[in-house]
This record gives structure tokens, sequence and C-alpha cells, in this order.
């Protein structure tokens, strides 16, 4: 059927993230991994502008660097419209003009916003007028970060990480980002890990677990707090050896971030972005400067914020 466009166009916004706790058990028979991990959205922002279009068409513009993102049917905000208009039977077509400001291949989600903002922004556009709990059934079919990256805030991630528990973070934490020139491949990094394990190299705290992985009730319970010092002994990231392994030049980085004056550091996801938790606001934009300093992209980040909105 044909949907006449609600709006012209149609901005939303959705976050990056960053996991403040990530477990990863041995892969399964199909080779995937289960997590448990607790995600935080933060305010570094992807924006997407829908506009109605006679095809299916992306572009991007941003302070990173696009030029090597597909703009064809492989791009994950592109499928995110289609499925949309293939099970709400819209015939029209969108052009999504991302902006990108979350680093590519980069640990923190940033294909995962386009395509939420691309459900949220395809569904306004055209009118389709989905329930929450149906745009996460089609976010969980497109990525295990997309359903986060639609609900924002900061919850538990189970399963493949798209089965979601909403999590009481009181006030919020303040964040340095450190970005590198370069991306990590996420099953690269599984891999890597898969190997090390085989190998006994990784820390004891991050060798498999004996059953399902699970979050550390200190984590929940520093969120419940507001306690940055609290989540601080809590971060972990079992991913953490393998991306340090692929590219140990983030080890350095770590240690840097650690003397500088941060509670804690851990790399984001599969990485290789680096995130700082600081004390507060000013201890945060101290440590950005002086990371900065020493040749770093930085940047000072807050979270909890909300997930992918339209933007007024």
């Amino acid at each position: 059927m044909t949907i006449a466009a609600a709006q012209p166009s149609v901005h939303v916004r959705a976050p990056g993230k960053i996991n403040l706790f990530m477990r990863v058990a041995e892969p399964g028979d199909d080779g995937y991994h289960d997590v448990a991990t607790a995600y935080q959205a933060v305010s570094l922002y992807e924006d997407v502008v829908a506009t109605p279009a006679a095809g299916f068409e992306v572009s991007f513009s941003g302070s990173v660097d696009v030029s090597g993102l597909p703009v064809d049917d492989s791009n994950l905000a592109i499928r995110a419209a289609r499925l949309l208009a293939e099970e709400t039977g819209v015939t029209e077509g969108v052009h999504l003009a991302i902006d990108k400001h979350v680093p590519i291949a980069g640990g923190m989600g940033g294909g995962s916003a386009d395509a939420a903002a691309a459900l949220v922004a395809c569904d306004a556009l055209w009118g389709t007028g989905l329930t929450k709990d149906e745009l996460h059934g089609l976010a969980a079919r497109l990525g295990a970060d997309v359903p986060f990256s639609l609900a924002g805030g900061t919850a538990i991630g189970t399963g493949r990480g798209d089965r979601l528990s909403p999590v009481l973070a009181t006030g919020s934490f303040h964040w340095v980002l450190v970005f590198a020139e370069f991306g990590l491949s996420t099953p690269a990094v599984y891999g890597e890990l898969d190997r090390l394990r085989g190998e006994g190299q990784v820390p004891p705290d991050s060798v498999a677990p004996a059953g399902a992985p699970a979050v550390d009730p200190a984590v929940l319970q520093a969120l419940r707090a507001g306690d940055p010092g609290l989540l601080a002994g809590a971060l972990h990231n079992d991913l953490a050896a393998a991306a340090i392994g692929l590219a140990p030049e983030l080890d350095e980085v770590l240690r840097l971030g650690a003397s500088a004056g941060a509670l804690a550091g851990l790399v984001s996801g599969s990485g290789p972005t680096l995130a700082f938790l600081a004390e507060g606001a000013d201890e945060a934009i101290s440590l950005a400067v002086t990371l900065s300093s020493a040749g770093h992209t930085a940047a000072h980040v807050h979270g909890p914020v909300h997930g992918a909105r339209v933007v007024r």
C-alpha cells in the first residue's frame, strides 16, 4: 500500500553507547557469543534526516571520516528503512542524510545508532505509527546494539545484547572518550578473545564464565547510587585483552589516563575507543585537556542520555 508522508522531512538524533561492563561466554554452535553487558547511552550523537525519495538512498557527512562507508543496501540504516517498509507495506522510498560523530568501527555502536534513527525517522515520515515494542522487534532483527540505541538510558543487555532490562542510574556520569585513528573489526576482536582464552592468556577475571554470563551486582549498586567512585571499581570488559592484543598502543593510553586523574578507564565494547570515568564535569574537562595535549583525540561526554528520538 501507499502511505502519504506524514511530514516533509524528519530529523532524528540517536546516541552512541559505551559498555560499562561486559562478560562474554564461549561461542555457541552457531559461532556467536552470549554476553551480559551494561550499556550507557552518552552525549555523542548521530543525526539522521529522512526525506521522501523514489528509492532508498543514504548520504554521509560529519566530524569522522565517512569516505569508506557503504551507500548501498549493505548499509545498516538502509536495511532498517527497507525492513520497516516491508513490514508495513509502504511503497515509497527515503533519502537518509546522516551526520556522523560516533567513531566508525570504534565500539560505540554508531552504525546501530544510525539504524535506530532510521527506524524512528521513517516511522514518522511515513506515518506508519508503530508502537515502541514493534520498533524494538524490528531493531532486534537488525543487530544486537540497535534495540539499545532505540531505548537509550542505561540498561543490562543479555543474549546477544539485544534482550534489554532498564537500569536506574541516579544523576549523571562524566566520561572522557579517546578516539583511535583506526577501527577494530568486532568479529576479529571476538576471534582474538577465543584464541587468547584457548591459550590461557587472559586475566583471571576474563576467563569464560561457567554458565550464562551475568553483570556484577556492584555495577547496578553504583549506578543506583550515582557514585562514580563505586562504578570505577566495577568496570570490566572481557574483550579488553583481545582489543589490546590487536592494538597494543591502547594500553599506553589507558595508563596515561590513569596517571592523569581518571577514576578508571576501559575499552568500550570491541574497541578501539577508550572510555575514562571522571569524578565530575570539571575533572573530565581537565582530563580531556591533558589527553588532547598528549596528542590524542579526546571528548568529554555525559550519560545516561535518551535514545533515538525526533528532534523538534
